[in-house]
């Protein structure tokens, strides 16, 4: 499923607040343009290629407010799965919050939380286990946790889901073929294989239910107590 969404929305990507380099992106139909209305540059960003970086002067009026690099991504080859610009401004506030003013004077409006990532799943460039695991990278603060979350953002998790399917339609398919013709004395799959196939199943099931323990406490960590008396050395 494509979403086509009519209008172009834009935030700060980067953590709030201070920084060496604050990215401001924009995603949407007209994207492009729009970031073009606010960049000074050798050539108009249109006339880029897609997925290059240029430098470039981020303006108001006649006024240079920072310099800048931007990066051009177009549809379908982009987070978002739409033309997607990111602009790399040097990370004052005021900087930031000047470049946001632009582009919403331009013809933007302020992408809603998550949105970016949402507009991804819409557009498939992922499917709903990846764009919840983005956060979970996001937030991440082990390695352990880390690998988990990278590992389903890739499509780990996604994998085993369809493996699961695929070997729930396949036992489906021969129950009813054994139920259509079971009057006809015609046997189409060897029992055995069918025990072997539920167990399978079921095997995978148990595994991917164990699991959650297991990545829950990788993600939130583990409570632990520390009892004992006084002066012990619990410290």
């Amino acid at each position: 499923m494509i979403l086509q969404e009519k209008d172009t929305i834009c935030a700060i990507s980067t953590p709030a607040g201070v920084g060496g380099v604050a990215i401001v992106r924009v995603s949407g139909p007209d994207a492009i343009s729009i970031a073009d209305s606010v960049l000074s540059m050798s050539k108009p960003l249109a006339e880029k290629k897609a997925n290059t970086v240029s430098f470039g002067k981020l303006v108001k009026g006649d006024e240079i407010l920072d310099e800048v690099l931007v990066s051009i991504f177009r549809a379908p080859h982009s987070f978002t799965g739409e033309d997607v610009v990111e602009i790399a401004v040097h990370g004052s506030v005021f900087i930031q919050r000047e470049a946001i003013k632009l582009l919403l004077a331009a013809g933007c409006r302020m992408a809603d939380h998550g949105e970016f990532t949402k507009r991804a799943f819409m557009n498939g460039k992922m499917d709903l286990s990846q764009a919840e695991a983005v956060a979970d990278v996001i937030a991440s603060r082990s390695a352990a946790a880390h690998k988990v979350a990278v590992s389903q953002m890739r499509g780990g998790f996604s994998r085993k889901l369809q493996l699961l399917r695929a070997q729930l339609l396949k036992f489906t398919s021969l129950i009813e073929l054994e139920l259509d013709f079971s009057e006809e004395d015609v046997e189409f799959a060897d029992r055995s294989q069918l025990k072997a196939l539920s167990n399978e199943i079921e095997s995978d099931l148990t595994r991917l239910i164990n699991s959650f323990s297991t990545g829950n406490a990788v993600k939130n960590g583990v409570p632990v107590a520390i009892v004992g008396e006084t002066n012990a050395g619990k410290s």
